[in-house]
This record gives C-alpha cells, structure tokens and sequence, in this order.
C-alpha cells in the first residue's frame, strides 16, 4: 500500500508544472538642459532646465501554458502638480497589459496593450527613451517551428470607444495595421524581412473620413564574429497617404571593429529619401520609420524623426562610433555628418546646399549596482543655413543639450510554486 501511495504522489509531482510570480518597479528621474534640442535655437531666449520622471508597477506572471504581464505607469515632471494636490496631472495609465498562450512548444498567441520590438528598431520599436514610452493594443501570433526561425503575425484595428454604428477615428494614431515578420539565423549570419500595411485616415472632398493604406516592405541582415559585426537594411514604402502616391525607401550599413577588451570603433551609413520642396509630382518620397525608437537614430539631438521631419527632405546621415567600457562604465562619442537627401528652398525660392550640419555626442554610463545605473550625455549640433530653413532658429547660436538620468528597477517580490 505505501508503494502504491508513494507512486502516486510522484505522479502528482511529475504532472504538475512549475509557476513564477514577480513583482518589480522602475524609477527613472532624468534631468535635461535643452538649448537647441530637436529645434535650433531662437534669439534672446534662455535655456530650458526640468527633471521628468517615470515610474512603472510591473506584474509578471509564468506557467506552462501562459504568460501574462501588466506594467502600472506614471509619468510626471517634478514640480507639475501642487505640494498639497489632491490629484495628479497625468495620473496612472496601463503601458501594458497582455497574455500570451502558450499553444505549444512552437505556436503562441499574444494579445492586449504591448510593446512591438523587432530587429534594431528602425520600423517597431518601444520608443524606450521617452519616459512615456510606446505601446500598441495588437494581436501577435508568433510559430517557431525550430530554434532558428521565426514568424510574427500582428495585427491591430484602433476605435475611438464602444458604438452602435461607425464613427470617425479621432485619435492621431493610426486606424489598423497588418505586418508579417520573419527571422532566421544562419551560424554568424541573421536574416529578417518585413512587410507591413499600415492604414491611416483622412478627410476626403467631402469632408467623410477615408483610410488608405500605405506598405513597407524590406529585410536586414547582420553579420557577427568575435571582433567584427556588421549589419545592412533595405526597406521601401508605397501605396497612399491622403490619396498621394508613396514611393520611398530606406537603406542603412554599420561595421563595428572590437579594437581590444575596451575598445570598440565603428562607420555607419544611412539613406532616407525626401520629397523635394519644389516638386509639382503627386508623389509623395519621404520615408517614414512609422513606429521605431528614432531616438536611436540620426542624433541624439532628435531633430529627425523624433515627432518630427515626417514628409520632409529626408536626410543622408554618415556617422562614426567610438565605445570605451571596462568594468561598471562606459564612454561612447559618436559624431554625425548630416545632408538632405532631397532638395531644400529658402523663402526666397533659392536652391539651398544639401548640408544640414554636424553633431557631436558624448553618452557615459556607470552601472553602480544591477538594480541601479547611472547615464550622462552632452550634445552640441553645428549647423548650417539649410538646416535654418528647415527648423527656424538661429545656427549661430549654441545648439547643445545635456542630460543626467538615474535607472532604479529592483525587483521587490518573486516566487515560484507549483499547481
């Protein structure tokens, strides 16, 4: 008999399965002086100085067959409510709240609020600067058929509320997407293509709401070995916007030499065709990065593509990357040469050299524990007259921006049981 028992509390074991729980914040107080940040500076006015902060609740849940994740998040500038308030400005919103099943061990299906992150971030990204940071409520089916390939299915359809008949989309967002995205890895060579249709709305004639859509299409590879890596893109847009014709493309190279154990140098190269300013075509050739981290690219200073620079001249950015790191820090200097890739004209409709400017930027970091890291940065753009054209502001005045961040996210509560 006690065999007997004794073989079915192990059963019991056997078949139960493992579950995890976790409880972790985030605090990230980041202190900026703007003077010339995203736009070039006026005459006669002073230096913006503020400390924003975001704060995040996060819930995290594991089992066999489920994940599920919820991230609270307030997002503030120190100062922006009274001492005494009773309420708050921004208050507390959901950044995510999702559930993935875990079909099997190569299919699952992920739905709710969410982060879209896929490959550098130059088409998905969740914008992880911004203290708001980005989200989506999509559906994404990902199928895994082994440990080298990769398929996401996502999809997404945007509403203004519950309605008994159709109402028009108010919310500057867009009205529905579909993208499908494949990734293989090939021993020091990874592989990905993209294709997504992403609809828009609009006001024809007639003053009703319209939604066209526009397609991005592309793929990028990566090479990577013990000192050298490098990685190329190739995407192209078209389809409509606003019942104008979009053809555009993007396409970008970077090569990183591992110089010693400290230090790392790297070239990079990107192209993101313009509209020109004098054109009489019905075409519209601005490339769009419609949801990347474009903070991660073209400058840290954000004049492109940071909210910013849509259907414009485009731009040709060549850079060089400089890395340092040992032990708990790091040093990066990273200098950009900016052209317009499209042509530019002054008020006066003068044809305008291509050259934007060059900009310097100097990132340090200290990781004092693994819950908390330190960053720095120092920014100073040069511009020239066309970039006055584009931005405004004076080029003759001192462009630069710096900023002191503080990253906090312990973990405050985990445990796994079993079911």
């Amino acid at each position: 008999m006690k065999t007997i028992l004794t073989i079915l509390c192990l059963g019991v074991v056997m078949t139960s399965y493992a579950q995890e729980f976790e409880i972790s914040t985030e605090l990230r107080p980041r202190f900026e002086y703007r003077h010339g940040y995203k736009t070039l500076s006026p005459d006669d006015v002073d230096a913006a100085t503020f400390i924003s902060q975001r704060t995040r609740l996060n819930l995290n849940y594991k089992s066999e067959k489920l994940k599920a994740y919820i991230a609270f998040q307030n997002v503030r500038v120190w100062g922006d409510v009274a001492t005494l308030s009773t309420s708050d400005k921004n208050g507390i919103t959901i950044h995510e709240a999702w559930a993935q099943l875990l079909l099997n061990s190569h299919l699952s299906l992920k739905l709710g609020r969410q982060e879209l992150n896929y490959d550098d971030h130059r088409i998905f990204g969740n914008v992880g600067w911004a203290q708001q940071a980005r989200s989506h409520d999509a559906f994404v089916m990902t199928y895994k058929p082994n440990s080298t390939n990769r398929f996401d299915l996502g999809l997404a359809m945007n509403e203004n509320a519950e309605t008994l008949f159709e109402t028009e989309y108010l919310v500057n967002d867009y009205k529905a997407f579909q993208y499908l995205w494949y990734h293989t890895k090939l021993e020091a060579v990874s592989l990905s293509f993209l294709i997504l249709n992403n609809g828009l709305t609009y006001e024809d004639d007639n003053d009703k709401q319209n939604v066209d859509y526009n397609q991005t299409i592309g793929t990028r590879a990566t090479f990577e070995n013990n000192k050298f890596n490098a990685d190329a893109s190739f995407y192209f847009q078209t389809g409509k916007i606003a019942e104008t014709h979009l053809s555009a493309i993007n396409i970008a190279a970077n090569a990183y030499y591992k110089i010693n154990d400290q230090f790392k140098a790297g070239l990079g190269v990107e192209y993101l065709s313009g509209t020109d300013m004098n054109t009489t075509e019905n075409t519209l050739k601005s490339f769009n990065p419609w949801f990347g981290t474009n903070h991660k690219f073209n400058g840290l200073m954000d004049y492109f593509y940071v909210g910013n620079h849509a259907n414009s001249v485009g731009l040709i950015d060549i850079n060089a990357t400089l890395g340092y790191e040992k032990d708990k820090f790091s040093a990066k200097l990273v200098p950009h040469l900016f052209s317009s890739a499209a042509t530019v004209i002054d008020n006066t409709n003068n044809e305008m050299s291509n050259a934007l400017g060059t900009e310097l930027d100097l990132v340090l970091g200290y990781k004092w524990t693994k819950d908390v890291s330190f960053n720095a940065g120092y920014s100073q753009l040069f511009a020239t007259e066309t970039m006055e054209v584009l931005k405004a502001g004076n080029k003759d005045n001192s462009n630069h921006w710096a900023w002191l961040m503080i990253t906090i996210n312990p973990s405050l509560f985990k445990t796994s049981f079993n079911n």
